[in-house]
């Protein structure tokens, strides 16, 4: 089932490779003009073939033994592995992602289906005393996590295997059957990625993977049949999805515009070093990467001097170079958004300190200072590779000014007072509070997500199985 140029890839279908008449074609983000393959939309009939196969597979996976589900994530992790160099080259043409950091998502995959299974093995539950009153005397309860249902599971571009693969790892360790739409700017990965689920030997109609229309994609999140709705994107589209979804549980990792502040006591060539890769790898299109920049005063000229300098050292260029710090933004369409927000803070009085103007899909790393709160490089998700710089005088001022956002994923604090960092970790309206290091830091078994308008739930391996089943208690009496 491997790419070639000439033959587009068949979509995977409840265990069996299809095609439709609805072509997909997906281009290189840093060459539009130049395809890197094929595959096909999804048709509504084949939807519903899905969807069908998915209600009765659940019969089959939610009482698939631990050691079975198990073996089935360890050999798709095994199986990612194996193919680690041509799913990273894949995943660097269709998405535009830098080869090295295209082969760390390839490592974080392999991780991800390996956790999976190791909880998918250790999912306990409770022994609950319940004698604490008269009329309740010789009573005893066990709980235990049963599998929820068929999951809808919606995943986007900038990181299209990880991210998915944090919905379909989940979901077969806690015995759901699953119908994930990838994203269609890059679609490919997952695909090739289903080569291996299906050689691992998921039960039939289990997993499938469709890339749909928008159109088909809305009536997934309000079909009934789906007991769970799992969607990382923009929040605009998930708060919405969210209104349709029904009565079925739902998980939203949403954007962000992450802050991370500078204490006058951190470790300046280390914050440094960290804030150059949170703020601009994979071109900002991460929804933590690092947009709104804290200083202390103190402290202020001595980092904007080691970070400008670094930023000047940065290289923007073609994603297949190891090289490459910055390849292009997925599209020509997220370049001019991202021109026209910066040229607005501009106008409103900002400060062009590095960066700035766009080239086709390129744009360079790209900082602003007297930025005023009201421009939509403050106020909104840039998603780009931009970050802006405030200063501070008062740790408290630093972590009210973080709050003031709709957003709260994230949130880094570099600083060597434990005061402080204890102050950010009970102060910060965020999901995460990462010491010393920057909001873009994630490892794939802790818990991720955001409060306010950043998303709803938690993923990592298990707290997103936690969301994928359903807690039930047995009590037992003694008869008296």
């Amino acid at each position: 089932m491997t790419l070639t140029a000439t033959k587009p890839h068949p979509i995977y279908l409840a265990g069996r490779w299809v095609e439709s008449d609805d072509p997909l074609i997906v281009t290189n983000p840093a060459d539009p003009a130049t395809p890197v393959g094929a595959t096909y939309h999804a048709t509504p009939a084949q939807y519903e073939e899905a969807v069908q196969a998915a209600v009765r597979a659940f019969e089959v996976t939610r009482t698939l033994p631990a050691y079975e589900r198990g073996r089935i994530l360890r050999e798709i992790s095994a199986g990612i592995k194996a193919r680690r160099e041509e799913l990273a080259r894949l995943l660097s043409m269709e998405a535009g992602k830098p080869i090295r950091d295209a082969l760390v998502e390839v490592d974080r995959a392999t991780l991800t289906f390996r956790l999976a299974a190791e909880e998918a093995e250790r999912m306990v539950g409770e022994v609950i005393p319940l004698d604490l009153m008269a009329s309740s005397k010789g009573r005893v309860g066990f709980t235990r996590r049963f599998a929820a249902g068929p999951v809808a599971a919606i995943s986007p571009f900038n990181f299209p295997l990880n991210l998915a693969a944090h919905k379909l790892a989940p979901a077969i360790a806690a015995g759901c059957s699953i119908v994930l739409k990838p994203p269609s700017k890059d679609p490919l990965t997952m695909l090739t990625v289903a080569e291996i689920v299906d050689a691992a030997g998921v039960p039939e109609g289990a997993v499938s993977v469709l890339p749909m229309s928008r159109e088909l994609g809305d009536r997934m999140v309000a079909d009934d049949r789906f007991k769970v709705l799992t969607f990382t994107g923009s929040p605009s589209v998930g708060w919405r999805m969210k209104e349709r979804a029904g009565k079925k549980k739902v998980v939203l990792e949403l954007g962000g515009n992450a802050g991370v502040i500078v204490d006058r006591t951190a470790d300046l060539d280390w914050a440094v070093k960290r804030i150059l890769v949170g703020a601009f790898a994979y071109a900002g299109q991460v929804c933590i990467s690092v947009q709104r920049m804290y200083l202390h005063d103190e402290i202020r000229d001595a980092f904007m001097e080691k970070f400008l300098a670094g930023v000047a050292s940065l290289r923007l260029g073609d994603p297949s170079d190891p090289a490459t710090d910055l390849g292009p933004m997925v599209d020509t369409a997220a370049a001019t958004r991202t021109q026209r927000w910066v040229d607005e803070a501009v106008a409103m009085g900002a400060r062009l300190l590095a960066g700035g103007r766009a080239d086709g899909t390129f744009f360079p790393p790209t900082v602003l200072e007297n930025v005023p709160l009201t421009a939509q490089v403050c106020s909104n998700e840039a998603f780009a590779p931009v970050a802006v710089v405030f200063g501070f005088s008062k740790f408290d001022d630093a972590i009210r000014q973080v709050n003031d956002s709709f957003f709260g994923l994230q949130t880094g604090v570099f600083t060597n007072d434990l005061g402080n960092a204890w102050r950010a970790f009970g102060e910060l309206e965020v999901g995460g509070v990462i010491v010393n290091d920057v909001p873009t830091y994630r490892i794939d078994h802790m818990p991720y997500g955001g409060v306010k308008d950043s998303g709803l739930g938690r993923e990592g391996l298990r707290w997103a199985i936690e969301d994928m089943t359903e807690i039930r208690i047995m009590v037992l009496a003694q008869p008296q």
